[in-house]
C-alpha cells in the first residue's frame, strides 16, 4: 500500500527510508546530484551513465555518492520516484469521468511536460531487463499508479457508474498502457487521444451510456 507524504499530500514513493550514522548528509549536495542525474540521463542515456561523471558535474566527491546510494540504479530509482511523484495522486473529483480521464492525463503530462518524460526515456529498456532498477520502479512508482486507479475505479462503483465487476487490477493497463505505447511507438499525446481512451474504457465498464459520460 503506498503511503502519502504528510508535507506535499502526495504519494510516498521510495522504497524504504534511509537511516545512516555519522555526518547529516548535505541536502544543497544531494539536491546537485539528482539534478547532476537527471541532465546526464537526458544527455547520455543510462548505459553511458557514471558515476564520477554525475560527482563532476556536481561538484562533489564520488565517496559523497556512495554515502547516499550504493548504484547507479538506486540513484536512478530515487531521482524517477521523486519526478513521477506530483502526477500520480487523483482526488475524488466527485466525478468519475473526470477522475478516469486524471488517470490518462496525467501520466501523459508527466511524459510531455516534465523532466520525468526525458528521464523514463532514457530508462524505459533498462527499467524491462535490469531488475535492480526495474523491481524496486514496478514496487513504488508503478504500485502507487495502480492504487490510485483502484481508488477510481472502486469511487465510479461506489457511484453507481462503473459496472460493479470493473476489474481495478487491469484498469492501470486499460487507461495508462495506450499512453506507454504511444510513447514507445509513436502517436500524439493530446486531449482528444485522453478523452478518446477514456470513452473505450467507459463503453466497457460504464452502466448507462449517456451523451458520452457515465449515469
Amino acid at each position: 500500500m503506498t503511503t502519502v507524504s504528510p508535507v506535499t499530500g502526495t504519494p510516498d514513493l521510495s522504497v524504504a527510508k534511509r537511516t545512516r550514522r555519522g555526518r547529516p548528509r548535505s541536502t544543497e549536495a544531494h539536491r546537485r546530484i539528482l539534478d547532476a542525474t537527471r541532465e546526464l540521463l537526458a544527455e547520455e542515456g543510462f548505459s553511458r551513465l557514471r558515476l564520477e561523471h554525475i560527482a563532476a558535474r556536481a561538484g562533489v566527491g564520488k565517496t559523497t555518492i556512495y554515502r547516499r546510494w550504493s548504484s547507479k540504479e538506486d540513484l536512478c530509482q530515487e531521482l524517477l520516484a521523486e519526478l513521477a511523484g506530483p502526477h500520480v495522486a487523483i482526488p475524488d473529483l466527485g466525478d468519475t469521468r473526470a477522475e478516469l480521464t486524471a488517470s490518462v492525463v496525467n501520466p501523459m503530462r508527466a511524459l510531455t511536460d516534465t523532466p520525468f518524460g526525458r528521464v523514463i526515456r532514457g530508462l524505459l529498456s533498462q527499467i524491462s531487463i535490469n531488475p535492480t532498477l526495474g523491481d524496486p520502479f514496478r514496487a513504488t512508482v508503478v504500485q502507487a499508479r495502480r492504487d490510485e486507479i483502484t481508488r477510481v475505479i472502486a469511487r465510479g462503483v461506489a457511484r453507481g457508474d462503473l459496472r460493479p465487476d470493473a476489474d481495478p487490477s487491469v484498469a492501470t493497463e486499460l487507461l495508462v498502457g495506450p499512453v506507454y505505447f504511444r510513447l514507445m511507438f509513436g502517436g500524439t499525446l493530446d486531449a482528444a487521444f485522453a478523452n478518446a481512451v477514456v470513452d473505450a474504457y467507459l463503453r466497457g465498464h460504464a452502466i448507462r451510456w449517456i451523451e458520452g459520460r457515465p449515469r
